[in-house]
């Protein structure tokens, strides 16, 4: 089955997320899958052939709720923006060059074929997809070449369920809409609604619930509620401004919110210590008070560099340094705190060599080849694992010692390894050499699997999950129904629509997709 959404940030990856874990509950063998993702966190997993590869960190977090292991065909294509107009390509796991705004729709033709054979890859090996689409699907001036959100409910025939988030307002006209802007093959696919972040008493939507189900002909098939504490590795950079400030933290930890930055989920285990104060920064004076400041990840090392220097920032990490507060680089954050940052092959862009901020004696030379791996080792007296994702090489010189495939010196820490402070041991080690604060009894791979759990949970308390299998494992997506319905609906006259019918709809939904939760069931409302 696709959840698609009538917006991005719409709640398609949470409901994704919960469907897996609810449906690997019942016993049934289900894997994530999003054809195309567009974003700068992403993981590293091993590949069936025993090879390393990148995909997307949400599908990666759903395979976990899955209880599946990871793999690049849940994500065959990614696509990690470098600029506003261009972004590198991964497919299948493994760098496929760029691609550009303007020669898009010729560049995406190769990528649609390997995407709809990962997907049917996986149909062959699991029981269940739950396949989870981008953006919108009504996006009408993308829909020529779609093939990830109804150009892939086509292709495998999948019935569509349209996630719409309440908190913003206006969700029954873009459920309405979304079905209304989409072709007549298009909305044989779709089986019906949920409604996301709901504040208050459910039963007040019941009129709303009732006449967009009338409207539609398709159901409701659920109404998940606002959730504060919900958490879930974020695939980019539309969380940032909502996290929450920590109740009672006594310490700040300053994130540096580059303009590309990536794997910013980076600090979520920091995040999850109660004296700890996590707070993005993007100003001088955001950092000048912190405790502890964490330059990240990023996509475009040379031009956030000097994004930094044009805020002042590199002048506030020198003071925050020289004032005996400590400073860690992650990746390109790691790489910006040295010496000479070198890219001669023109891998990040056309900028062939820049100073770092000489924190750290290091030496960073960009190469074509691209490192991912999954390393182990130790540091600060403790065991330690990560994962790396850059073309960065790094040269040390005699004024570090080595630290978790970067470098310190005294209270400048840089790593290679995104991930690392997921580790409980390293994170309470890394703490209390920086804060001089005990290790806590915060558990962050126990805290994500409770949070997983929160999630089927909230799915299997507030969603029709029964039905929602139903439909996933039932026929009625078939590609061969959809051609039928097409067919008949291009040769069949259409009796002309009364003031009362609904405008723009033309077909009705898949018959599993079930009744109507408001109890009449009636799927007539103008449908043809």
């Amino acid at each position: 089955m696709l959840v698609a959404g009538t917006t991005s940030d719409a709640g398609k990856s949470v409901v994704t997320t919960g469907l897996c874990r609810a449906f690997a509950r019942r016993g049934v063998k289900v894997a994530p899958y999003k054809a195309q993702n567009m974003s700068n966190n992403s993981m590293v997993c091993e590949a069936p052939d025993g090879t390393t590869a990148e995909i997307g960190r949400a599908q990666w977090v759903q395979a976990l709720a899955a209880r599946v292991t990871p793999e690049p065909a849940m994500n065959p294509v990614l696509l990690k923006p470098g600029s506003d107009r261009r972004s590198h390509v991964v497919l299948m796991g493994h760098p496929a060059g760029e691609v550009s705004s303007h020669d898009w729709e010729a560049g995406r033709r190769h990528l649609a074929t390997a995407a709809h054979a990962a997907y049917d890859d996986l149909a062959s090996r699991f029981e269940v997809i739950v396949a989870e689409g981008a953006g919108s699907p009504a996006e009408i001036n993308l829909r020529a070449g779609d093939y990830v959100n109804m150009g892939l409910a086509r292709h495998a025939g999948l019935p569509t369920i349209v996630v719409g988030d309440i908190d913003r307002g206006g969700v029954f006209a873009a459920m309405y809409g979304t079905l209304a802007l989409l072709d007549p093959e298009d909305q044989a696919l779709i089986s019906g609604f949920v409604i996301n972040k709901f504040r208050g008493d459910a039963g007040l939507l019941k009129p709303g619930l009732d006449s967009l189900e009338s409207l539609t002909g398709r159901r409701v098939f659920g109404v998940l509620p606002w959730e504060p504490s919900l958490w879930l590795d974020s695939e980019d950079a539309l969380d940032l401004e909502g996290r929450r400030a920590a109740a009672g933290a006594t310490r700040k930890v300053a994130v540096v919110r580059l303009p590309r930055i990536s794997n910013f989920t980076d600090v979520d285990a920091l995040g999850l210590e109660p004296d700890l104060d996590v707070v993005f920064a993007s100003s001088p004076a955001d950092v000048a008070d912190a405790d502890l400041v964490v330059l990240p990840g990023t996509r475009s090392t040379i031009s956030d560099l000097a994004w930094l220097r044009s805020r002042g920032l590199d002048v506030a990490l020198v003071e925050h340094v020289r004032r005996g507060r400590p400073l860690l680089g992650i990746c390109g954050g790691f790489q910006m705190l040295g010496g000479v940052i070198a890219d001669p092959d023109g891998v990040e862009g056309s900028v062939a060599e820049v100073e770092g901020l000489g924190l750290l004696d290091v030496r960073t030379d960009f190469a074509p080849a691209k490192n991912l791996r999954l390393p182990t080792g130790s540091a600060l007296g403790v065991e330690a694992s990560g994962y790396e994702i850059h073309h960065g090489r790094i040269t040390r010189g005699d004024g570090v010692t080595e630290f978790l495939g970067g470098a310190r010196a005294g209270n400048v820490f840089g790593t290679m390894w995104h991930g690392s402070l997921e580790g409980d041991a390293l994170r309470g080690a890394f703490l209390q050499a920086t804060l001089g604060r005990e290790p806590s009894s915060v558990s962050f791979p126990a805290a994500r699997e409770r949070r997983l759990d929160l999630i089927g949970d909230l799915v299997e308390e507030h969603l029709d999950v029964d039905a929602l299998l139903d439909l996933a494992v039932s026929p009625v997506g078939r590609a061969d129904v959809v051609r039928d319905e097409r067919r008949r609906v291009e040769t069949n006259t259409v009796p002309s629509r009364s003031t009362e019918d609904c405008v723009g709809l033309d077909t009705p939904p898949p018959s599993g997709s079930g009744g109507s939760t408001s109890g009449g069931g009636s799927t007539s409302g103008g449908i043809r």
